[in-house]
């Protein structure tokens, strides 16, 4: 009965988005939504970007682990990110009719510049892709009792197809369905847990007081790491096209910097319940949490709750996830094909080849993360990692770039270059005590000042 539940409502979900993609004539359409989303589809396309795994899978076990102090990155990295891109980026960059953000770095730097940040754009994707194919055979894994990497595979050709036909106009109008249905199954599923457990006060009062703790202690290295975990999400993911995307579809730049900061506050309050559901969790069934945490909120829905609440849990919180999915996988793929296949072409590709493009480009993305997907399956670890690949190596040239009119091409380069260069060797080659992301966002900075003052553009902007 459940799973032939899911199977139907997967089914509904991917029809909805095959009767969006309708609207989809050209490129534009298919990466932007021919930046026409109102302001409803807009804030629920960028509260989807991340309420996927990670929050609900990935956030609850660190949750249960290490109390708020292990999810500063999200959900309250995430929600800064968002908050930061309403200020100072949605505006500037909306104004500047952009198709991709790699057509930022072109229309500042040059072409060099825009090939050279491209490949730093789109592989991060592969990992976040990764987290939500985990996910999804997670689920499938509870629900089936299938292996998980064949429930990788099953969700991957799934939500691939429906990527594939849809872009972003099916995104977006699926996100909004999607996000309504996925707070109400939270919202169902916190009540009833929390009417067993005698109450919220009873759960609240059983958690020891330093789960509770947000602030850091007055110790250096502490200190350091507390400000990068809030920097992961909330400055990785700024100079990334799926929050680029989800911004630049709104249908007018007051909707697109309102949006960021309606889907922020949603955000950080729908992102709660996920870690009070594993509270209730661990004060019900305590017992019964053995084994990989990421697995705990789903088994107890499966044994301790009704039919309908388990066919409306697990049916919303796949939906969520395949969206997604779907945006992350759509992001890489508009890069590859507007910036770095479309200029190797000469820009002789007409908007319907480069429309061919995008497609067989999201075929390629899909199929390395259903191999990476296979191969890990710690989702918190695989969305961190593929957000500080962007810190590390973009965060500096899109800021600055926007910001400081003496930053060069070849400073950005260089901060692109030295960030990752950096980050790979205190990560692989040379450990260290703090973040290895802190030294190579400092460097990556350091190195985009340096070299825009040693090699400055001749046409200084």
């Amino acid at each position: 009965m459940l799973l032939a539940s899911i199977i139907a409502y997967l089914a509904l979900t991917v029809a909805v988005g095959y009767w969006a993609s309708r609207k989809v004539k050209t490129t534009g359409d298919f990466m932007l939504a021919g930046r026409s989303l109102p302001i409803m589809l807009s804030a629920a396309a960028l509260f989807a970007t991340w309420f996927g795994s990670e929050t609900v899978f990935g956030a609850s076990a660190e949750f249960l682990e290490g109390g708020l102090y292990a999810v500063i990155e999200d959900p309250f990295g995430a929600a800064l990110c968002l908050i930061l891109f309403g200020l100072f980026f949605a505006r500037k960059l909306y104004n500047m009719n952009l198709l991709t953000l790699g057509d930022f770095f072109r229309h500042r730097f040059g072409r060099r510049t825009e090939l050279a940040a491209s490949v730093f754009l789109a592989p991060p994707y592969v990992g976040y892709i990764a987290a939500q194919l985990v996910a999804m055979g997670l689920i499938l894994n509870v629900v089936a009792g299938i292996e998980v990497w064949q429930g990788v595979v099953l969700s991957s050709v799934v939500v691939t197809f429906y990527t594939y036909i849809g872009g972003m106009w099916a995104i977006s109008v699926t996100d909004f369905i999607q996000s309504i249905i996925i707070v109400g199954g939270l919202l169902v599923l916190a009540f009833v847990l929390a009417n067993e457990a005698g109450g919220v006060a009873n759960v609240l009062n059983e958690v020891h007081p330093r789960n509770f703790r947000f602030i850091p202690s007055w110790d250096g290295k502490e200190i350091i790491t507390y400000i990068a975990a809030w920097s992961v999400l909330g400055l990785g993911s700024i100079p990334s096209q799926d929050v680029f995307q989800r911004v630049m579809s709104s249908g007018s730049v007051k909707i697109a910097v309102r949006s960021c900061f309606i889907a922020a506050g949603l955000y950080l309050t729908i992102a709660m319940l996920p870690l009070f559901i594993s509270l209730c969790t661990k004060h019900l069934y305590g017992g019964q949490l053995e084994g990989d945490a990421q697995l705990a909120l789903p088994n107890m829905v499966m044994m301790h709750t009704a039919m309908p609440i388990q066919i409306l849990f697990f049916g919303s919180l796949l939906s969520a996830i395949m969206s997604t999915t779907s945006s992350a996988i759509l992001a890489p793929a508009a890069i590859f094909s507007e910036n770095l296949v479309k200029p190797l072409m000469k820009n002789t590709l007409s908007d319907q080849k480069l429309l061919y493009v995008t497609r067989v480009s999201i075929l390629l993305f899909a199929t390395i993360a259903t191999v990476m997907a296979c191969m890990r399956e710690n989702i918190y670890e695989l969305v961190a990692e593929s957000s500080i690949l962007s810190l590390v190596s973009l965060f500096a040239p899109l800021t600055f770039g926007m910001y400081w009119k003496r930053t060069s091409s070849a400073g950005a380069v260089l901060a692109m270059v030295t960030g990752l260069a950096t980050w790979l060797f205190f990560k692989w080659i040379y450990t260290i005590e703090i973040p290895s992301l802190v030294p190579a966002t400092l460097v990556s900075i350091s190195m985009l000042i340096v070299g825009s003052l040693v090699w400055p553009e001749r046409d200084s902007r």
